[in-house]
């Protein structure tokens, strides 16, 4: 449940082009997360995730990389909210988390803002299956 593999990172080249071209996406406040809803093939996850931070707002490595690790710490533990909406409709969820920011956040921030995006994901899927 509290796991992160390597099946759940979003790696096809397919898939992110398919995401970024067709995908919908929303801000909340440093991030902008771009979504697109998907049947799920055979032996997949029901959510694949993708974090990028930009070159561009963040110059070192070390800071861009301890962002990620924050991110995929927060998303490991609460993914459980969107997961189980995703199990009910056998669905599948491919998504993009991309922070805009030039500061470098704390922990507790990130989750907050990870849990909101989560929910928001939640109710976008939920009302895209039934609209």
């Amino acid at each position: 449940m509290y796991t992160f593999s390597k099946s759940e990172r979003l790696n096809s080249k397919l898939l992110i082009d398919k995401l970024f071209n067709s995908g919908t996406s929303f801000y909340i406040d440093n991030f902008k997360v771009i979504w697109l809803e998907n049947p799920i093939p055979e032996n997949k996850v029901n959510a694949q995730i993708l974090i990028g931070v930009s070159k561009k707002l963040i110059k070192k490595a070390v800071c861009r990389n301890k962002i990620k690790r924050r991110i995929r710490e927060a998303y490991r533990l609460n993914k459980h909210i969107l997961c189980t909406t995703l199990d009910t409709n056998n669905r599948q969820c491919l998504f993009a988390i991309l922070y805009t920011s030039k500061l470098i956040n704390d922990y507790n921030s990130i989750q907050n803002k990870i849990l909101l995006i989560l929910q928001r994901l939640q109710k976008e899927f939920s009302s895209a299956l039934q609209g």
